[in-house]
């Protein structure tokens, strides 16, 4: 990655010395300009840090992927993936869309509340007997298995431990390709194309012997006579297994550790459950999982007062944008309250916005609220277990490896 060299700002955000906390990085770049110019191996790209620049991209028409019109800078990871829609541009994603979202409806979801809620209780059943747990390993990766992998895929229990590997290596590969190491692309490549071998047997499956899983209902949803292909069911069941695990592990890792190094925020929420709802948001906005993405110019626009031609890349920082104290007073306080009540704050890019606004954002937040909450309430001597924190490898997907503490 290298600067272009006009820009005076440096954006040093996604160099490892930075991965523990690039907010201060990515504050610098956003206090000095709207638009930072940069190189992504040989890619150029301009950074967007400021909240309004980043909603405007995230929303406009005029700015997409460009991967099925053949005008992207970036490498197609998603050709390892077909019938993916996350890096489709209308029409298609809308017709994806469509039809998968009547699977995630807000009715599928509050009925799956009692299922979440007994996980949990199963997990920190098991868990609390010890002095010391890993709220990633012993809560939040195995809740998400069970929900993503058993109740939404459909998958046995048994091959859960072969969804996590995968997972970890498709989303750690979904960073731009000019920003990974060799080995991790070719981890990449072997994941996905295991992962897609599964899910072609389990779609045929499911085609004989329907469940009772969200794959089978996907394998119904019909609209004017339209379907899912194989493909298309396949593509589904990977954007599903790494977008829809990695935004729940990593919302419930970093809100707890956000809790626990706030704790007048965290005695709070404990004493007044009703703000988790409030609560998850001021997460998303201050620690987000997924820290940014990229988009293409999709005809020739304005954005900042800087002009793009079709085809130009972008990349928008929606970890940034959260701490943009033109949006949010005291942006880099954490504030559980700063979504509750009569006049809440802007609404936060944590889940995205416009077209490609995340599909499995009530799951996931379903998942959080009840594992936070039960987490809280269960443990009342909650602590973090050491200083020394390691987060995932990725850049786009912002988490924690472990998250010791001690119950009390």
């Amino acid at each position: 990655m290298t600067i272009i060299d006009e820009q005076p700002v440096r954006f040093d955000a996604f160099e490892p010395a930075q991965r523990a906390n690039p907010y201060p990085s990515f504050g610098r770049v956003r206090e000095a300009t709207a638009a930072c110019p940069l190189l992504l191996g040989d890619v150029p790209v301009t950074v967007f840090t400021r909240y309004e620049e980043c909603a405007q991209i995230l929303t406009s028409p005029h700015w997409g992927h460009g991967y099925q019109a053949g005008i992207s800078p970036f490498r197609d990871q998603g050709a390892l993936i077909p019938g993916s829609f996350v890096r489709m541009d209308p029409p298609d994603h809308t017709r994806f869309r469509g039809l998968v979202t009547k699977a995630f409806s807000p009715r599928t979801v509050a009925s799956l509340f009692a299922l979440v809620d007994r996980v949990v209780t199963d997990l920190l059943d098991a868990a609390l007997v010890r002095e010391r747990i890993d709220v990633i390993a012993d809560l939040a990766v195995p809740l998400a298995l069970r929900m993503i992998g058993g109740r939404v895929l459909g998958v046995p229990e048994q091959d859960w431990p072969l969804l996590r590997q995968w997972e970890l290596a498709i989303a750690r590969g979904t960073d731009p390709d000019e920003l990974l190491p060799a080995d991790a692309i070719v981890e990449r490549g072997t994941a996905a194309r295991a992962a897609a071998g599964y899910f072609h047997g389990l779609v045929a499956q499911r085609r004989a012997e329907p469940a009772e899983d969200l794959l089978s209902d996907l394998l119904m949803v019909e609209e004017q006579g339209d379907r899912l292909t194989e493909p298309e069911l396949v593509g589904i069941c990977m954007l599903l297994l790494v977008a829809g695990m990695e935004t729940s592990i990593n919302l419930i890792g970093n809100g707890v550790l956000a809790l626990l190094q706030h704790p007048e925020q965290l005695a709070l929420l404990r004493s007044r459950p009703e703000l988790m709802p409030a609560a998850l948001d001021e997460m998303l906005r201050y620690d987000l999982p997924t820290q940014f993405t990229i988009r293409v110019a999709l005809t020739d626009t304005t954005v900042a007062g800087r002009r793009f031609r079709r085809g130009d890349g972008v990349v928008v920082v929606m970890a940034a944008a959260g701490r943009d104290g033109a949006v949010y007073p005291e942006p880099d306080r954490f504030d559980i309250t700063r979504f509750h009540g009569p006049h809440p704050a802007r609404r936060h890019l944590g889940f995205s916005l416009g077209v490609h606004y995340c599909i499995g954002a009530p799951l996931a937040r379903l998942e959080a609220a009840i594992a936070i909450g039960s987490l809280l309430e269960r443990a009342p001597g909650l602590a973090l277990a050491g200083s020394e924190l390691t987060y995932l490898p990725s850049l786009i997907h912002r988490g924690l490896v472990a998250l010791p503490v001690t119950a009390g």
